[in-house]
């Protein structure tokens, strides 16, 4: 046991210290992440369990729980169709619709909940630092939408149990909040999307909590690169199969792979609709873009050639499949008559 690793306390009362004591139990489970500076702090943190100890996970990376309870929504902000029941009855009835072309009062209504997607996003990425739980970060930015009148559309979208998605590490994506600690190092994809006035607007970024290694760095500008390269075909007559083709040669160039199973989507008054935004290339996507027409681009891209996944047992979160890491970036697009507007970008962005 060295010195360097920090009490691993979601509740720590000494600011993390290097730690070296260890619980007997998790130590007998073989269970990591439950070391503790002072006994005093790990009796605060005595009901802190990984849910799934026989788990064989990828990676590193653990749950903390017990998760924190449903945060509630004021009666006053509309919510969509699945906020009780968790089945978006809408989106299941429409699930073979073409994609749709937008009337000019529903764009104005994804230009106002992406634009105000992007300012909850924007007051996340400013709590991201050692020491924060994820958990945390899903209490502001459920908060932060409901100060915008909004409805934080992941909360029981399918059952999801948190109003955002925070994906660590080899997460690739669908992380459920919970009491872990960042630490120094980690990258994080924050996934926050509203639902206002009848409409969805999504958008994510992956960051680097202080100081990560220039492996990270690298797979963050590529991710980012990725998406930048597939926007900027993005126009009326544009094919969507051809996205992929954009991405895939910038991952593969630097060392990384393209999540398959994972897709863009269309967006406007359903979270997800048609068309689907494959990310890779030579895929089957059918259609062209037209003026009109609201879709993610959301490119998944994983350290090394290994583009699978492996699923948790919380049904939710899926990480990389050899535990390296993975990083995502997003925006809600708009097709124009000339070209793309990025609904999500921090400044109204036209090509």
């Amino acid at each position: 046991m060295t010195a360097d690793i920090l009490c691993q306390s979601a509740k720590c009362l000494n600011g993390s210290p290097p730690s070296k004591l260890e619980c007997p139990t998790c130590h007998k489970l073989g269970i990591k992440d439950s070391y503790f500076c002072t006994q005093e702090c790990f009796k605060v943190s005595y009901n802190a369990y990984n849910p799934f100890p026989n788990f064989r996970y990828s990676g590193d990376l653990r749950p903390v729980y017990p998760l924190s309870s449903t945060r509630p929504v004021p009666e006053h902000i509309p919510p969509p169709d699945y906020a009780k029941t968790g089945i978006p009855r809408s989106e299941n009835r429409r699930l073979n619709e073409s994609p749709r072309v937008l009337h000019p009062e529903e764009i104005e209504k994804m230009r106002t909940v992406c634009r105000l997607a992007r300012e909850v996003l924007d007051i996340a990425a400013t709590l991201v630092r050692p020491g924060i739980t994820t958990d945390e970060i899903d209490a502001v930015v459920h908060q932060a939408s409901i100060d915008r009148d909004s409805y934080p559309a992941p909360l029981n979208y399918r059952h999801f149990p948190k109003s955002v998605c925070t994906s660590i590490n080899e997460v690739i994506c669908h992380g459920i909040p919970d009491q872990r600690k960042l630490r120094d190092g980690d990258i994080i994809n924050i996934d926050v999307t509203l639902y206002h006035d009848g409409y969805f607007g999504d958008v994510n970024a992956t960051y680097a909590v202080g100081t990560v290694d220039e492996e990270s760095k690298n797979l963050l500008r590529t991710t980012r690169s990725c998406l930048d390269a597939a926007i900027n075909m993005c126009k009326p007559g544009a094919l969507i199969r051809d996205i992929g083709k954009a991405i895939e040669p910038i991952a593969h160039e630097n060392g990384c792979s393209v999540v398959r199973n994972f897709v863009g989507h269309g967006v406007n008054d359903l979270f997800h609709c048609a068309p689907n935004i494959p990310h890779y290339a030579k895929n089957k996507a059918v259609g062209a873009m037209k003026a009109g027409m609201c879709f993610t681009i959301e490119p998944m891209i994983n350290l090394g050639s290994n583009f699978a996944e492996v699923h948790w047992p919380d049904n939710w979160t899926a990480t990389t499949i050899d535990g390296k890491r993975s990083a995502q970036f997003e925006e809600t697009l708009l097709i124009t008559e000339t070209g793309v507007e990025i609904l999500t970008a921090e400044k109204p962005l036209v090509f």
